[in-house]
């Protein structure tokens, strides 16, 4: 036991450190700047709607989130158009939104999440994407917690989009290891598929738990705090950092096909 608990605070330390050294290597300030003062402009990551207005579209990001708990916590968001559409609808859950957690065309589809550049876990595109786009929009509509917001464990913006993952798992949607509220289950419901939708979990509150699926590969959960190991695409699902490994996001392209 004791050398667990050695192995498990020594992981913890180095994915705490390492997190603090990509932030201070990256420049940024933890906390340094007001929030109304970050960037909110364009990542340049999502294509030009307009430019493939024939095509139909579904994308997943996530971005650390404002200040010192950009150290531990992402905050994802999903963002898709139709065939014909020539701009993009956007879905978040905002904890700060006065009861109306989820929310349409927050921000820009792409942009800076108060001066963090977001990364892609999800590019769909092609004539399979409207059928998924259907079902993404049937999740939202049926989120169980829209109108309940915590930080921690959750429910909050993670929890919403692992909701989704749940209901599309053609999207494959592999939430990131630091995405604390993506394990959020109700305590009268603690059984259920894993966020990808691909896996089963176990989990109380987001506090305690285990996932295991085809996507995410197995998945230990204490206090909100993940460590893990993924064999779909190689890698260490690490807390503060997400993950360390392959590139594990998800792309599909039936024009390509």
């Amino acid at each position: 036991m004791k050398r667990h608990l050695f192995w498990y605070f020594a992981v913890l330390c180095f994915s705490f450190g390492l997190g603090l050294t990509n932030v201070s290597l990256s420049g940024e300030a933890i906390g340094g700047i007001p929030w109304h003062a970050t960037a909110r402009n364009s990542s340049g990551i999502a294509p030009d709607p307009a430019q493939i207005a024939d095509l139909a579209i579904v994308q997943v990001y996530a971005a650390p989130t404002y200040g010192w708990r950009g150290l531990v916590a992402q905050h994802p968001w999903i963002i898709f158009k139709r065939a014909g559409e020539k701009t993009f609808t956007r879905y978040d859950v905002i904890g700060w939104s006065a009861g109306q957690y989820v929310r349409r065309d927050y921000a820009l589809p792409d942009g800076l999440w108060y001066g963090k550049r977001p990364r892609l876990l999800v590019d769909h595109r092609g004539d399979g994407v409207e059928t998924m786009i259907t079902r993404v929009e049937a999740a939202i509509e049926s989120y169980p917690f829209a109108d309940s917001y915590h930080a921690y464990p959750g429910p909050n913006s993670n929890t919403f989009l692992a909701h989704i993952g749940r209901e599309v798992p053609e999207l494959k949607l592999d939430l990131p290891a630091n995405a604390i509220g993506k394990d959020y289950r109700p305590i009268s419901n603690p059984v259920g598929l894993s966020p990808t939708g691909s896996g089963v979990q176990i989990s109380i509150l987001g506090l305690l738990g285990v996932s295991v699926g085809l996507q995410e590969g197995l998945e230990i959960n204490v206090l909100g705090i993940n460590l893990g190991l993924d064999l779909n695409s190689p890698g260490f699902r690490l807390p503060f950092i997400g993950r360390i490994g392959i590139d594990d996001t998800s792309v599909s392209d039936s024009r390509q096909e």
